[in-house]
């Protein structure tokens, strides 16, 4: 679904990305982790196709971003970290709205808000102005706009900032239901929601992957996520073996 190979990005003489190169599966959910200015985000948004790599090769569900990002984007879903919302509208039409956006037909469209209504748990508040709504409610309605098109591909950034606990809960819930059913990217600070959520784990510190491994292959022992990611991204890095 997902295949980066060999992807660099210079910002003039600054190389942020060096020789990026994995593959993500149909079904996945995968973590991205990296401590700030590590380029996650700079990889986060070729990814989207908001950036075009330098050198390398990116694609997604088989488009090659560098010649068709507009094939790749209707296979992507993206929920960036500041919600793409209208307050004014309601639920139901902002979602109408991002439907029309992404080419859906009319009525096939009727029929998706209903399923996405239904997948996010947002029936009971479908006719109330986003504005009304909790923060939690609006991250479900910002996970309900990048899946309307029913896309192959998930991109979540720090789905779950600035929520409360329950909060915290129902959208973990909502993520992890959509295992098996799409790809998913999900790039958060809160390490315990990777562990929660994800099957697998990439770690980005100064430009480049420095683990690429399975959740349960990097918790074996008596080590944890925490750990794991400081003694990666840490220039003078323990021994927590």
């Amino acid at each position: 679904m997902i295949s980066t190979k060999n992807v660099s990005k210079f910002y003039g003489s600054t190389q942020v990305l060096k020789d990026i190169s994995f593959e993500i599966v149909q079904g996945e959910i995968v973590g991205f982790l990296g401590p700030n200015g590590a380029g996650k985000t700079t990889l986060m948004r070729i990814l989207t196709t908001y950036l075009q790599p330098t050198s390398g090769k990116v694609i997604i569900a088989d488009c090659d971003i560098s010649q068709n990002s507009f094939a790749a984007r209707q296979n992507l879903g993206y929920l960036p970290e500041n919600l793409p919302l209208y307050l004014d509208m309601t639920v139901k039409d902002y979602l109408k709205f991002a439907g029309k956006l992404k080419n859906i037909p009319y009525r096939p469209l009727t029929t998706r808000i209903d399923q996405v209504l239904e997948e996010c748990a947002l029936h009971d508040v479908k006719n109330m102005p986003i504005a009304n709504l909790s923060k939690g409610y609006k991250q479900r309605v910002g996970i309900a706009q990048a899946i309307i098109h029913n896309p192959k591909v998930l991109i979540l950034d720090e789905p779950t900032n600035g929520l409360d606990p329950q909060q915290i809960l129902q959208v973990r819930k909502l993520i992890k239901g959509l295992e098996h059913k799409r790809t998913v990217i999900l790039s958060t600070h809160i390490l315990s929601e990777i562990e929660q959520i994800a099957q697998r784990v990439l770690i980005i510190n100064k430009g480049k992957i420095v683990a690429d491994d399975s959740l349960n292959n990097l918790l074996k022992g008596s080590q944890n996520l925490e750990d794991i990611f400081l003694n990666l991204t840490n220039d003078n890095p323990v021994n927590i073996a």
